[in-house]
Parts: C-alpha cells; structure tokens; sequence
C-alpha cells in the first residue's frame, strides 16, 4: 500500500533517516545491533524500532506488533515515517522518528528495498546502507539459522544479488569478516566517530 506522494512539500530536515538493507543473511542485524553498542550515550542517534503485523518472536527482531486493521489505518492517515509490505507482512517505522530528523538528529533503520525512492523523495537526507555478502556466505548463515526449507533458502537467494538502482547517497558494504569491520565501515560511511 503505498503511502501518499511527498508532492510539492519541503523534504524533512535537517536531520539524517539512514535505512539499513540487503539480503537475507547478510548479517545487517547482527551489523546494527554492535552499531547501536558502539553508540551508546550518542543522543543525537536513535535507532528505530519498527512496528509489524507479525506477533514477537525471542528469535527475530524486537518490535512493536501492529494488527492488520491497525496498519492500514496509519499508513492510510499517513501516520508513519515510512512503511512497506513484503512477504505477507506490513512494516513500519513509525512517525515519531520524523520529529528526531526534523530536530537534526539521526535515525538508523531496518529498512527495505521496496522504500528507498520514497524515502529519497521525503528526506533531505537518506542514506542507503546496503549491507551484502557473496552468494554462498549467504546461502551458509541462512542454512545456519535452520528456520527455512532449502527450496526457500533458493529462492530468497535469487533475489540476493538484485541490488538497488538509481538511488542517491547509498554505501554498499561487503560483511565477510569480522563484525567490527562491518561497524568501522558503518561509522565511516555516517562520518560518525565513536
């Protein structure tokens, strides 16, 4: 459902909304997550947490859970800062981050292929961290979690190597090394220090 046309409105600012992506197994929780530790006491940076139409699970991403009726309520009265739908589930970062961007702040999150244009149209800012690995590292940490068949580790792999196009101010980040790598090469994209 996509959510109304920015139009003729100033783009929100000053501050940055950098939305994390990539493929399954690439490792951009585990990426965001030491980010956020490396972080700490940084008031000026918030990291979003999402709301989505799936019930909590101790094994995925803490978030916030939305019934269906309760998404399409926000997305149609435009009370999000961004959302999108993918694999059957409605997700949103939820309007309070635009306060934080328009106050010059930063917000970091999971984001989404399907958003990045809309979020280019909306913020003065958006940067774009891909985060990637090759396709076999891939298709290891997804046979490692034991949560898919081997037919839908194929299949999200085939989408793995589909990498956005024509959007402005995007980093992408090959994480095959150490996890402090990764975060070294987020924190230089952010020209952030610790």
């Amino acid at each position: 459902m996509p959510e109304a046309d920015t139009g003729n409105k100033p783009k929100l600012g000053p501050g940055r909304m950098v939305l994390v992506v990539g493929p399954s197994g690439a490792g951009k929780d585990t990426l965001m997550s030491a980010l956020r530790e490396k972080l700490e006491g940084h008031t000026n940076i918030h990291f979003a947490r999402r709301a989505i139409t799936r019930e909590a699970d101790t094994g995925a991403e803490d978030h916030e859970t939305l019934t269906r009726p309760q998404f399409d309520r926000l997305v149609s009265h435009e009370e999000t800062a961004l959302s999108w739908e993918a694999h059957g589930l409605g997700y949103v970062i939820p309007k309070v981050y635009d306060a934080h961007i328009s106050a010059g702040d930063t917000v970091i999150a999971n984001g989404s292929r399907r958003i990045l244009q809309r979020a280019a149209d909306k913020y003065e800012t958006a940067i774009v961290l891909l985060i990637t690995a090759p396709v076999p590292v891939l298709a290891e940490r997804l046979a490692a979690r034991g949560r898919e068949s081997r037919q839908d580790i194929e299949r999200r792999l085939q989408r793995a190597d589909l990498e956005p196009e024509n959007v402005p101010n995007l980093v992408r980040i090959e994480n095959t090394g150490p996890v402090e790598n990764g975060v070294s090469r987020m924190m230089v994209a952010l020209s952030l220090q610790d």
